[in-house]
């Protein structure tokens, strides 16, 4: 049931990470894959696949669109269409930037609106705008009405039911807006898969202060109260047009969701994610002993392994999808199946306090001089990815390996590991389907004999 390892999406060079690798994990002779579906052969089918042809996802989103009602835009009005910078993490980004692409065509060609701006959402400085702007040539595309945003923008004052919040005044400078949103499940131990679809409005579309106060001011649970409150609020429900949404399932793009209703968008949303990525991630919890290999060009918690991010490991022993599951010391803890980290690509920031933690192995001196000075301190600089892999098992004991390098549809690793997941899978399916799926969905107000 072990194939070859897959070929990885590529990574896109960025002044974010270090140099881009000589050599990907998949290259080495002790790597092979597993596809998701030997593990769990009810995850939904893929339309789109790294190589397959885009205009799946074309197709999808026309589809997806000509259902929605885009009555209130005028030919002579302005429409900003709101996209954020992870959706481009996403099977080399080009998917997302495909639906982008029929949005914009769509509106021009039913409304007749021409002044159609892309807002480019980013999570901190302009760095992800500058390089990814001109790699997936939307400047082109938009006829050179795009720009980047973020959190140290000028900010709008937004009145809420909570009080005076702060978005983001290029977000909310249009007549209209459209909300181009992705269902990858990052973050699900922030969010706990409440209002998933709303998370934008404060993560992508909100002031420092008030991204703040997600983040940090409030709990797991109750944060989501925040971006519930911008969207509702008059401002924002005046300019709002529609979402269009990239769906995704561990096998690859699933397809596009559009509505001009959120909270229902939402809805199908917390369903399709649950059923797609919820016994994936119980069946990371299994995992007793691994070392993660992070080889993709995002941030280290955002690394995909058969559509889940590294995050979900780092973080799966509690089911943050239980919302029994309250706040505890045990649950804000690193996962200690992790035995080390091997790492050959990631981008810098957030990485710190992975290190803090896990013994690293670094995959040569290029790479470590592209990565933060404390991280590198504390690590062991091998000479190639290879090396850094094999001291990484030496020093753990373990020959299990999860290598996170964008893949969907299989999962490169050790051939210790993938055994180990075949012989857990079944268990795991038969305790998501009769005793989690239904207490998720009951926690989110969703009849489980509806979906």
């Amino acid at each position: 049931m072990l194939k070859a390892a897959v070929t990885p999406p590529k990574i896109m060079e960025s002044a974010l990470g270090p140099v881009l690798p000589r050599q990907r994990a998949a290259d080495l002779p002790g790597i092979v894959s597993l596809e998701v579906r030997r593990l769990f052969p009810e995850i939904p089918r893929e339309v789109y696949l790294r190589g397959a042809d885009l205009s799946a996802v074309r197709r999808s989103a026309e589809e997806a669109l000509s259902g929605v009602n885009m009555s209130m835009i005028g030919a002579g009005d302005s429409v900003n269409l709101l996209c954020s910078e992870h959706g481009f993490s996403i099977l080399e980004g080009w998917p997302y930037v495909e639906m982008l692409r029929t949005i914009k065509d769509v509106v021009q060609e039913r409304t007749g609106c021409k002044n159609l701006r892309l807002r480019f959402c980013v999570g901190s400085g302009f760095t992800e705008a500058r390089e990814m702007i001109p790699h997936y040539h939307l400047d082109e595309y938009f006829e050179g009405r795009v720009k980047g945003t973020g959190p140290f923008d000028r900010g709008l004052p937004i009145e809420t039911e909570i009080g005076t919040l702060y978005g983001l005044a290029r977000v909310y400078d249009a007549d209209w807006f459209i909300h181009a949103h992705y269902d990858d499940p990052r973050e699900v131990y922030f969010h706990r898969l409440i209002y998933r679809t709303l998370k934008s409005f404060t993560m992508s579309y909100a002031r420092f202060e008030t991204r703040s106060l997600y983040h940090m001011n409030f709990g797991s649970r109750s944060s989501n109260i925040v971006p519930r409150a911008i969207f509702e609020s008059p401002l924002v429900q005046g300019k709002y047009a529609f979402t269009c949404c990239l769906k995704t399932s561990p096998a690859g793009i699933v397809g596009v969701d559009a509505d001009n209703d959120l909270h229902a968008l939402n809805r199908r949303d917390t369903v399709s994610t649950l059923k797609g990525y919820g016994k994936l991630m119980r069946l990371f919890a299994e995992i007793d002993e691994c070392v993660a290999v992070l080889d993709e060009g995002r941030w280290p918690w955002y690394l995909h392994a058969g559509g889940l991010t590294s995050g979900n490991l780092f973080k799966a022993p509690t089911d943050y999808l239980d919302l029994d599951m309250g706040s505890s010391k045990k649950a804000t803890t690193l996962n200690p199946a992790v035995k080390a980290l091997v790492v050959n690509h990631t981008w810098r920031e957030a990485f710190a306090g992975l290190a803090m933690v896990y013994p690293a192995f670094i995959a040569g001196r290029e790479i470590a001089r592209g990565l933060p000075h404390r991280v590198v301190n504390q690590a062991t600089v091998a000479e190639n990815l290879g090396e850094a892999l094999e001291l990484a098992y030496a020093r753990t004991g373990t020959p299990k390996a999860m290598v996170f390098d964008g893949s969907y549809g299989s999962i490169n690793l050790s051939p210790a590991l993938g055994e180990f997941l075949l012989e857990k899978a079944p268990e795991v399916s038969r305790r998501v389907e009769e005793e989690l799926m239904p207490k998720w969905l009951k926690q989110r107000g969703i009849d489980p004999a509806t979906v």
